[in-house]
């Protein structure tokens, strides 16, 4: 007998089709040999060890018949039967290849059992689960007497476990219910209470703002030996703070300190909120410094108090700690954060950081609802900046924001509009030229009691000014009088404006008059002194220096702006130079003229109509006497009226031009430069030079 072969056959898969079939004897394990050529891939290598016993059986004659090679498959066919299968110690490998799957490996391993292995039946498989969802269902259906309940719970379908217990409690929507089934299962002894049932029925009492009920089970809790968890004096203290009941909150706060618990994102938030309504801003501070030692990560909530608090306060140094801590620490402030912060950007007096603050808002994509509008409106207003309300008036009609918020403030529980919201809108109806709907607003503020402060009641003179509505102009300004408004100097230079546009009746006149009259008689009568001809320069000068002496500085330019414009009204050209001199005198009009070596400039953006077009007479006979005299001249003379899109500037423009045809002067407007006039040094030579010599041969 033929002594037993034992040998390993390797089978190599190459890229190709074809494959090498070896047998190495006298061996008892794989080997492996090495890549002779290391720049090419190595040949992926199975082995697979086969057992084989020869007999002494005669082998079979070859057929004399001529055959193909036979294929790999073939070959391995009668090994497979013969041999392989009778190999009970040693199974062959599995030639498929693996399923590959992706592993995250930021997340832990996952657990050896499958999930395939060890499949969980759904909820919705559980026989019992719909009929403890039908039980629930008919206890909130049933009434809320303690006959009724009782009956109910009767039909309790099945024995009560946990979980079904569990399905029940979150089941229940009113709060008695909840409220009835805990004292239930409590007295029924069915189950051992456990601190989740407790903590389940405490949420739906806190929606109920049941706090005395919270705080009689967390009582209950202590008596019977069941330990209150984290979420338990969260559920405490929030309801305690939902009930206004803040020295509860902070009882419970203490309680829960003194049990060794750290409290949680939900609870930090509302505790700190707590004690800035209580207004304990040096306990607010050390608490957040506390829980920041600790790990804990404020979310935007907690922001938005600490931000209130110090906005309630006054306080601009809290406000910019609240916005350093939310940069430290990686915080997008989210709509909620922003209007808080606003809001008490607006009650710390700081305008100007609000309004950049409210571009960083928009910088950063969160757009603007009524409540962020409604503090920015109200902002400008009480800081008297018309020309930053209208542009943000602007931006709410080209990007579609909310514009009816002084309705949406009349609806809202907790935001009513005030005094300066009222003047917000007066000032962006009156630029508007909006007369009905600022009057509608003016009797909606005195029908509700609400006060006329001085800007809105300018707002308001300047809409009905430019209108021409003067009766109801007297009627607004005898109000606001009433109402104990103490004219300043900005409503005497609306009613000083209005007297400069008013072209009509003596009777309008003299009602306008009669208004500036109560708020400054003094300026009513440098008026008449004015426009009395017979009146001498040196007189006009004292008055003058009187009256700008005792204005505001911001008031000085338009006060004389509108003196001009009231005397080129009454045709008193004469005088109107003489106040444009007396503004030029004392600093009223810095920039007007601006020289450089190749062009001279009359920047006329600051002034009124017919100052401006006082200011081009004066400016175009002292070029003419510079002609005259042959004295050295620029390339190019540039008038600079702006463009007019500014509502309070519109007209210029076209005035400008319309003077400038009339005197028949060598300005065009530029083609580079909108809202200005050039002329060349030989145009403007040429013009006087014609000028006089067509005045020299009419004479």
């Amino acid at each position: 007998m033929a002594a037993p072969l034992s040998s390993i056959t390797d089978i190599l898969f190459t890229d190709t089709k074809r494959t090498r079939f070896t047998t190495n004897t006298n061996t008892n394990t794989a080997t492996t040999n090495p890549n002779p050529n290391p720049l090419k891939p190595k040949t992926r290598r199975k082995n697979f060890p086969i057992h084989c016993t020869t007999s002494k059986s005669n082998p079979e004659a070859p057929s004399t018949t001529t055959k193909k090679n036979p294929s790999l498959s073939e070959q391995l066919t009668p090994l497979a039967n013969k041999t392989l299968s009778t190999s009970i110690g040693i199974q062959p490998n599995v030639l498929s290849k693996p399923k590959s799957t992706w592993v995250n490996p930021t997340k832990p391993k996952r657990s050896v059992l499958s999930h395939q292995r060890q499949k969980r039946a759904p909820y919705s498989y559980t026989p019992q689960l719909r009929d403890f969802q039908l039980f629930a269902q008919k206890i909130n259906e049933c009434g809320n007497s303690d006959d009724e309940f009782s009956d109910m719970v009767k039909e309790i379908p099945h024995t009560l476990t946990r979980e079904n217990a569990l399905l029940v409690l979150n089941s229940l929507k009113p709060w008695p219910k909840t409220h009835m089934f805990l004292h239930w299962m409590r007295t029924q002894n069915l189950i051992p209470m456990e601190t989740i049932f407790y903590n389940v029925t405490m949420k739906s009492l806190r929606f109920g703002r049941q706090f005395q009920l919270i705080e009689e089970l967390a009582h209950q809790m202590f008596h019977d030996g069941i330990e209150l968890d984290n979420i338990t004096y969260s559920t405490i203290i929030s309801c305690a703070k939902k009930c206004n009941l803040f020295d509860k909150a902070v009882y419970w706060f203490e309680r829960m300190y003194k049990t060794g618990l750290m409290p949680d994102e939900v609870t930090y938030s509302a505790i700190l909120d707590v004690y800035a309504k209580l207004g304990k801003v040096q306990e607010v501070i050390n608490l957040y410094e506390r829980g920041r030692a600790t790990g804990w990560k404020p979310d935007p909530i907690t922001f938005s108090v600490l931000g209130k608090m110090f906005g309630e306060a006054g306080d601009y140094d809290g406000i910019r700690y609240v916005l350093q801590e939310m940069k430290s620490i990686g915080v997008q402030p989210n709509l909620v954060v922003y209007n808080t912060l606003l809001e008490a950007m607006g009650k710390a007096g700081k305008p100007g950081f609000a309004r950049s603050l409210f571009e960083e808002m928009i910088e950063s994509g969160v757009e603007p609802n009524e409540k962020t509008l409604t503090a920015v409106i109200k902002i400008y207003g009480k800081a008297r900046w018309s020309r930053d309300a209208l542009e943000l008036w602007e931006r709410m009609k080209e990007n579609g924001w909310p514009m009816d918020f002084i309705l949406d403030m009349k609806q809202s529980e907790h935001t009513k509009p005030d005094s300066y919201s009222y003047t917000a809108m007066l000032n962006i109806y009156g630029s508007e030229g909006d007369v009905d709907s600022a009057m509608e607003l003016f009797e909606e503020m005195s029908r509700l009691g609400i006060q006329l402060n001085v800007m809105g009641c300018t707002c308001l003179i300047q809409c009905l000014g430019k209108a021409m509505e003067f009766d109801d102009l007297v009627r607004v300004f005898d109000v606001a009088i009433e109402r104990g408004v103490k004219p300043d100097d900005r409503l005497c230079g609306s009613l000083l404006s209005v007297l400069s546009l008013s072209q009509g009746s003596k009777d309008d006149e003299e009602k306008v008059l009669s208004c500036l009259r109560k708020a400054n008689p003094k300026l009513v009568a440098f008026i008449q002194l004015i426009v009395d001809e017979e009146t001498r320069f040196e007189a006009v000068k004292e008055e003058f220096k009187v009256i700008m002496s005792n204005a505001s500085v911001e008031v000085r330019r338009p006060f004389c702006n509108c003196l001009i414009d009231i005397c080129r009204n009454k045709d008193l050209q004469e005088r109107a130079h003489e106040l444009l001199y007396l503004g030029t005198l004392f600093g009223l009009y810095p920039g007007l003229h601006n020289k450089t070596n190749s062009e001279w400039c009359l920047d006329v953006r600051s002034l009124s109509v017919g100052a401006a077009l006082t200011a081009l007479e004066e400016w175009m006979w002292t070029l003419t006497k510079i002609v005259q005299r042959e004295e050295a001249l620029p390339e190019f003379f540039l008038a600079q009226t702006g463009t007019g899109v500014h509502k309070f500037a519109q007209g210029l423009n076209i005035s400008f031009a319309s003077h400038l045809k009339k005197l028949a002067a060598p300005f065009n407007p530029s083609e580079e430069k909108a809202g200005c006039f050039v002329a060349t040094r030989e145009d403007l030579i040429y013009w006087v030079r014609s000028k006089f010599s067509s005045a020299a041969v009419a004479t």
